[in-house]
């Protein structure tokens, strides 16, 4: 479904992303590791267009991303939600969800795609009229992954669903991804919680300082001993 073939990406003189390469398969969650500042991010940007990259290809379902805008990449498919969030503070829940489906224009579509949202986030259903800046930060990424869900991507961009969340929380959130892939929406996963992204995922890439060091199943990269020293505290 998605491909990056030796993808460079620089932000002025500062080369970001030097050579990456991955791919993402339909119906897989893949998620990329890495400590801060390896380029994760970086990554995600650049296939939702937020940055072009300087050379390389990024190919989703057959279509090279060149000089793509932003709103095409998610009229394609590819539905990107934020590290931070980044959610309405000043509008409702309601209000920011229907942002997400910004480009429909069936309003049917939208309606379904909002029960669906009710349906994993039945606590938006209970505060769809308050001020989303009053959520707590578990119910805001809740907000988050539900807004990127009202455009019913193909590929769902999630980056570090769990940071600043407490624990049963992040269980809460991960259980969630698990459903949303189980439903039919593959997820590319940036992830500093290894062991809980690696619970959940299909497959795994690390990145360091901008260049992909290993790649594998869920399995593999779990059992790795430079995982383990780097991530898992062993």
């Amino acid at each position: 479904m998605l491909a990056l073939k030796d993808v460079h990406v620089y932000y002025g003189a500062i080369h970001a992303l030097k050579g990456v390469t991955l791919e993402v398969k339909e119906g897989e969650i893949v998620t990329l590791l890495g400590a801060n500042g390896a380029g994760k991010s970086t990554t995600l940007k650049a296939i939702s267009a937020l940055l072009q990259p300087r050379s390389g290809e990024i190919i989703f379902d057959g279509c090279r991303l060149h000089r793509v805008s932003a709103q095409e990449v998610v009229r394609m498919g590819i539905s990107h939600v934020p590290e931070g969030r980044r959610i309405f503070a000043n509008l409702t829940v309601l209000e920011n969800l229907e942002l997400g489906a910004y480009l429909r224009r069936d309003r049917r579509e939208v309606a379904s795609a909002l029960d669906e949202v009710w349906r994993h986030f039945p606590r938006l259903k209970e505060r769809q009229k308050q001020l989303a800046g009053t959520l707590s930060g578990g119910e805001q990424q809740m907000l988050a992954i539900g807004r990127a869900l009202m455009m019913r991507p193909r590929l769902l961009l999630l980056d570090e669903p769990s940071m600043g969340l407490a624990p049963l929380l992040v269980k809460e959130i991960f259980s969630i991804i698990q459903e949303i892939n189980r439903r039919g929406t593959t997820i590319l996963l940036v992830e500093q919680n290894v062991h809980s992204a690696l619970q959940v995922a299909h497959r795994g890439y690390v990145l360091e300082t901008g260049r992909i060091v290993l790649a594998g199943s869920a399995e593999e990269l779990s059992g790795s001993e430079e995982v383990k020293k780097a991530y898992l505290g062993g």
